[in-house]
This record gives structure tokens, sequence and C-alpha cells, in this order.
């Protein structure tokens, strides 16, 4: 047998397999595949975005798993510091929540992000220190709903 190995992407008949073999394996184990949802929130001023929160929910059957990733939360720089960011994050967490899922995590910058997840009762897992060109941290966050 004459294994090649090449540094490239993917094309789209290897993705797929990929995926299917995942799927394969975890079924070995008793993990059904899961499907991932998105939602969220946005938010506007007379049309004009504003900001956003949102993220993913994976999903087994009709039962979603009790970890959603927040991988968005942005409010504009002109209209931070208002509340804005706290509001779209407490509507989704409310949101989820009805879903039964009871954790949120989410990766941040230390710059600003630590802290403001900090004040809405976010706990830090993971540290990786200098990870940004700035030196600043990259922040594991997680909060139990």
């Amino acid at each position: 047998m004459a294994i090649a190995f090449e540094f490239r992407d993917m094309i789209d008949i290897e993705y797929r397999r990929e995926q299917e073999a995942f799927n394969e394996h975890g079924l070995e184990f008793g993990n059904l595949p899961e499907k991932q949802e998105r939602f969220g929130f946005i938010a506007t001023d007379n049309g004009k975005f504003v900001g956003a929160s949102s993220g993913l929910a994976n999903k087994n059957g009709d039962r979603y798993q009790p970890y959603f990733y927040l991988t968005d939360l942005l409010v504009e720089k002109e209209y931070r510091r208002h509340g804005y960011g706290k509001k779209l994050l407490l509507l989704l967490e409310d949101k989820i929540r009805l879903f039964g899922i009871k954790y949120i995590w989410v990766w941040t910058a230390a710059y600003e992000g630590e802290a403001f997840y900090v004040k809405q009762g976010y706990k830090v897992f993971a540290r990786f220190e200098n990870f940004y060109p700035s030196g600043h941290a990259r922040v594991g966050l997680m909060k139990n709903l």
C-alpha cells in the first residue's frame, strides 16, 4: 500500500466523508450525530446595525446538548457603554435556557471582553497568555444558566 500525504485543503467529497466517519465513530460509542443550530439577536437603531449576539447549539434528535457556544457578541463602538451588550447577552441566555441548555461558554480577548463577561457572571476556565500580537490573552469563560 502506498499512502500519499499532501498539504492541501480537502475537496467537498473528502470533507463529507470525514464528517460521515466522525458520525460513524461517535455511534460506536453511543453518540448520535449532532446537528448545529444558530440562535441570535440583532439590535438596530432605525434600521442601522447596532450589535448582535449569536452562537451555536448542538442537537441530538429533538434534544439540545447542555452547552451553548457563544460565537459572537458585538456592539458598534458608538453604542457601547449603554447596556446594549448586556441586553443582547441576556436575551440570548434567556432564549437558550428555554431549550434546556444549562451552560454558555465563549472565547474572548482579555483587553475588554474578559471584564465584561465576569460582570455578567461568567467564570474563566482557560487562559492563553500572549495569544494576540498585542500581548493580550485569549480567555475562555463559562456561565451556568
